[in-house]
């Protein structure tokens, strides 16, 4: 395992429309670490996910992601920290009216792609990592809910991240198919990069092992034994 430091917060405070959603949240992030993050509708997960990639800001607390001080965080920065981050969304978020490869190809023109060779040798590189190649010119509305997320897994992994934040990756989907897409993510947890990955779903926590957090009546507390 990596030793890589890729996330520290000490006593943070996560707000949502000035709301207090978590308190005092303290938690590490190495290099190659698979963390899930558990609790009800509502504890606070997504919201935590949201502060990592800069989506929620954080106001109280000590809190480092990638290098960057997100209590500093300049809004001309929030695009070089999340380029070194994938996320994977529960509901997909494919753009319906272009192909998989065109889906692929729009985020890596729009994060500073130019050469179409390099971008073609990405894009197939990422879609055999996550066995969808000979998909590349279907449409999203041809794909199952599977073959969708896979899509967006890829996608999370065009720019070699850091850091994919997952955020209940198999909540659209039937128990078999979520297991295999957890599997996908432990096999890129291997390869160095590091995982958050929220859900609910309990088996996928027992059959596939990783530091272990829950959201619970504010508090962000880690569970040593499950």
């Amino acid at each position: 395992m990596g030793q890589d430091l890729l996330i520290q917060y000490k006593g943070v405070d996560v707000c949502r429309h000035d709301q207090l959603i978590l308190q005092q949240v303290d938690v590490t992030l190495h290099s190659g670490e698979f963390l899930y993050f558990i609790g009800k509708v509502g504890s606070g997960k997504s919201s935590l996910l949201k502060t990592f990639y800069a989506d929620l800001p954080v106001q109280q607390g000590e809190a480092m992601v990638l290098g960057y001080d997100l209590t500093r965080l300049a809004a001309r920065d929030i695009p070089h920290l999340r380029r070194k981050i994938g996320i994977v969304f529960q509901d997909f978020q494919l753009l319906i009216d272009r192909s998989v490869y065109a889906n692929l190809e729009f985020v890596l023109r729009a994060t500073g792609w130019k050469k179409k060779a390099d971008i073609e040798m990405r894009i197939e590189r990422v879609l055999k990592d996550v066995g969808m190649y000979t998909k590349a010119y279907k449409m999203p509305h041809q794909l199952s809910g599977g073959e969708q997320q896979r899509v967006v897994i890829a996608r999370a992994m065009l720019n070699s991240p850091q850091l994919i934040l997952a955020d209940e990756p198999t909540g659209n989907l039937d128990p078999e198919t979520g297991l295999q897409i957890v599997t996908l993510l432990h096999e890129i947890c291997k390869t160095g990069t590091a995982v958050i990955m929220t859900t609910h779903n309990h088996r996928l926590v027992q059959e596939y092992p990783g530091k272990l957090f829950k959201c619970d009546q504010r508090r962000l507390v880690e569970i040593v034994a499950f």
